[in-house]
């Protein structure tokens, strides 16, 4: 047997999984990393702390699988999009990884956006908007703040870069990643001196390392490393892919008339072209991992980590008592919306505890809530919330397509039968569930498999690594109440927008 190894470095987790050259998952590990809230707005994590966790989790899976380190014929990583991670030579942070869901420089993004060369001249570049959590601003803004810091620096990588330089000791930056930042001239795929000078940052342009393909060679896994996790010396290590991508690949999203959803950190929501959509008000369009397509994405840090929030701060104990008992606080949480009706409550909870890119301003609040709202209504109130955020991009992206033929869905929120099923009420079309855990894994592992030459492509990866294991279908009879209350929600966030501004004035 021949396998491959793929690492997803997200927001909060780091895992590592073992799949066959089928698709099928042998062994996965998984380790929390801390998000650091240093001041207001700021999301960091500690690299240290980062980088053994990756240690761990391969270390994890290569003893629980028991097989020989010498028959995994690639390795490939995939981890969170934009943010900011930083090193000098030696592979040694000069600075906290910076997490997307970071607010700090939003005042950076306002003055871009104003400026009349944006619309004119970065956009056709970029293809997307600009927002706080991107590297272009948090650049900007250690550049006015702490300025030390970049003189310090060697490198600028995402965090799956990041990880593949401490694993191999070579740094490149993936192109697919590199597409979604406003780092890269996505129209002719290379850096642009005149781009980041635009944005202020031309000083950086030297700390960017060389691109490569999601399937090109990036280097081979250390001595050093190989003592530290058990992998054999030489492994080689492929560029890997953007998280997005990795998601819908694992999807199994090869053609125009798909449409995928990932329900994680952020909202996700995406499809497949052959011409790249540039539109002021479409959140981004970014290179695919299938050559010569587009990836065109409408997305916000609107979703299931909302209901992760809820639990940490506001079921602590019913988390400990669950943990004590065998089971999944989720499993309590869905046990309990479960046992409410979407037409019993008016309840509404807006989803931007870590901010919007799209609504400015955005807090997280709930709407409606009276004395006879049980924890159970609270929490369907949650989960509908990140429902109808996915909704609004949906139908954003609905400008540019035609409806698609059918949906794929990933994220944590396919392991909830109810929530699952929300998604299919509300957007009134039948989802489809891969078999598999673990998307972020998976659609990088492919990559290793082409690079290693089992498949000639991601496309034929996809399609022999991939197997759809379950059908939803829409409940017909929820489409008139799910219509009111998104439009209610709609309607409130519209509202909400001279709430906060006005608060972020008196902020100020």
């Amino acid at each position: 047997m021949r396998y491959v190894l793929g690492i997803d470095n997200g927001g909060t987790l780091t895992k590592a999984a073992l799949y066959d050259l089928s698709g099928k998952e042998i062994q996965i590990a998984m380790k929390k990393t801390r998000m650091i809230t240093t001041q207001p707005y700021h999301t960091e994590r500690d690299c240290e702390e980062l980088w053994q966790a990756n240690l761990m989790v391969i270390r994890e899976v290569l003893a629980s699988a028991n097989i020989n380190a010498e028959d995994i014929i690639g390795i490939s990583i995939t981890g969170h999009g934009n943010g900011l991670y930083m090193a000098n030579e030696r592979g040694e942070p000069t600075y906290n990884g910076i997490i997307s869901t970071d607010q700090r420089a939003t005042t950076y993004v306002e003055q871009w956006k104003q400026d009349g060369r944006f619309e004119g001249e970065i956009l056709p570049k970029t293809m997307q908007s600009v927002w706080a959590g991107q590297p272009v601003s948090l650049l900007a803004w250690l550049k006015d703040n702490e300025p030390d810091v970049l003189n310090k620096t060697t490198y600028i990588f995402m965090v799956k870069d990041y990880v593949r330089f401490k694993l191999t000791g070579e740094a490149y930056v993936e192109e697919t990643d590199a597409s979604g930042t406003c780092l890269l001239n996505v129209r002719d795929r290379c850096y642009d001196r005149e781009l980041l000078s635009f944005f202020g940052i031309e000083d950086v342009y030297e700390k960017l390392p060389p691109l490569k393909r999601s399937t090109e060679c990036c280097g081979h896994i250390t001595e050093t490393v190989a003592q530290l996790t058990g992998l054999k010396e030489g492994t080689p290590v492929a560029g890997g892919i953007f998280d997005i991508s990795a998601s819908a690949i694992a999807s199994g999203i090869v053609r125009e008339d798909q449409l995928c959803i990932v329900a994680g950190t952020w909202s996700i929501n995406e499809y497949i072209t052959t011409k790249p959509v540039i539109d002021k008000h479409l959140f981004m369009t970014s290179i695919y991992c299938m050559e010569g397509y587009w990836l065109t994405t409408e997305a916000s840090p609107t979703s299931a980590s909302n209901l992760e929030w809820y639990i940490d701060e506001w079921m602590k104990q019913e988390k400990v008592e669950a943990e004590r008992q065998g089971r999944s606080i989720y499993d309590e949480c869905n046990e309990l919306v479960a046992k409410t009706k979407a037409e019993d409550s008016q309840l509404l909870f807006l989803p931007f505890l870590f901010g919007s890119n799209t609504v400015r301003n955005a807090s997280s609040c709930f709407i409606g809530l009276s004395s006879w709202h049980t924890r159970a209504y609270v929490l369907r109130a949650i989960y509908e919330g990140v429902v109808f955020s996915h909704l609004a991009h949906v139908k954003q992206l609905l400008h540019y397509r035609k409806a698609p033929t059918s949906v794929r869905i990933a994220g944590g929120v396919t392991k909830s039968d109810v929530w699952v099923q929300m998604f299919a009420d509300a957007l009134q079309l039948p989802l489809e569930i891969v078999d598999i855990q673990e998307h972020g894994t998976l659609g990088t592992a492919m990559c290793a498999a082409v690079m290693a030459g089992t498949y000639k492509s991601i496309e034929e990866a996809s399609t022999s690594m991939v197997n759809v294991a379950r059908r939803i279908e829409p409940n017909l009879g929820k489409a008139k109440v799910y219509q009111q209350k998104f439009k209610l929600y709609q309607q409130t966030v519209e509202k909400m927008e001279q709430v906060w501004a006005l608060g972020a004035k008196q902020w100020t």
